[in-house]
C-alpha cells in the first residue's frame, strides 16, 4: 500500500497526510490520503505548497513515494508505479494522462500533448494545464518543452527543471 493507512475521515471525507522528504532539488512535499499520492510540493516558486490547516503532518505516511522518488534521484527508477488521485477538470486530467506517456529520457511540446488529446489548438491551455500539475516529477510535466526546443517554466523553476532533464539524461545543452 501507498500509506499506512488512518482511514480517518472528516464529514466522509478521507484525511490528507503530508510529510517532507530531502531531494537534490530542495525539500519536497508529498501529501496523500488513503487512496494516493495526491500532491507532490516543491520548496520555492509556483510549486509551493504549504499544508493546509486540517493536514495531519505523518513522517513516512508516503513511504513508496518517497522510496521511489529516491530511486529516481539515483538513476535507478525510470517510471513511477504510484496509486496517484490527481484532481483537475476533465480536460487538465486528459493532459495529465498524456504527460505520463512522455518516457524517461525524452521530451514532447506543449504542441505534441494538444495532438496527443485530441485538441490541436489547445496548446495554451495544454500549458496551462501542465503549470497545475498537482504531482510534478510524478506526473513528469517537466518533459514538456517549447515547441522551439527551449526550456519553458516549470513550478519547481527552470535550475529545477534542467536538473530533472540532465538526470534523464536529456541533452539540455540546446535548450534554452
Amino acid at each position: 500500500m501507498l500509506f499506512f493507512l488512518k482511514t480517518l475521515t472528516v464529514n466522509g471525507l478521507l484525511n490528507m497526510y503530508y510529510e517532507y522528504i530531502q531531494s537534490p532539488i530542495g525539500r519536497l512535499l508529498l501529501a496523500g490520503n488513503g487512496a494516493g499520492l495526491c500532491k507532490v510540493g516543491f520548496p520555492t516558486g509556483k510549486g509551493l505548497i504549504e499544508p493546509e490547516s486540517d493536514w495531519l503532518l505523518e513522517p513516512h505516511c508516503c513511504s513508496a513515494a518517497r522510496q521511489q522518488l529516491e530511486e529516481y534521484f539515483a538513476g535507478k527508477r525510470k517510471q513511477f508505479d504510484l496509486d496517484l488521485v490527481p484532481q483537475g477538470t476533465e480536460f487538465q486530467l486528459a493532459v495529465l494522462n498524456a504527460l505520463q506517456d512522455i518516457p524517461w529520457g525524452a521530451t514532447r511540446s506543449y504542441q505534441d500533448i494538444a495532438r496527443q488529446i485530441g485538441r490541436p489548438k489547445a496548446v495554451r491551455a495544454v500549458g496551462a494545464a501542465n503549470g497545475r500539475n498537482p504531482l510534478p516529477i510524478v506526473i513528469p510535466c517537466h518533459r514538456v518543452i517549447g515547441a522551439n526546443g527551449s526550456l519553458t517554466g516549470f513550478g519547481g523553476g527552470l535550475e529545477a527543471k534542467s536538473y530533472l532533464l540532465a538526470l534523464e539524461q536529456v541533452d539540455t545543452q540546446g535548450l534554452a
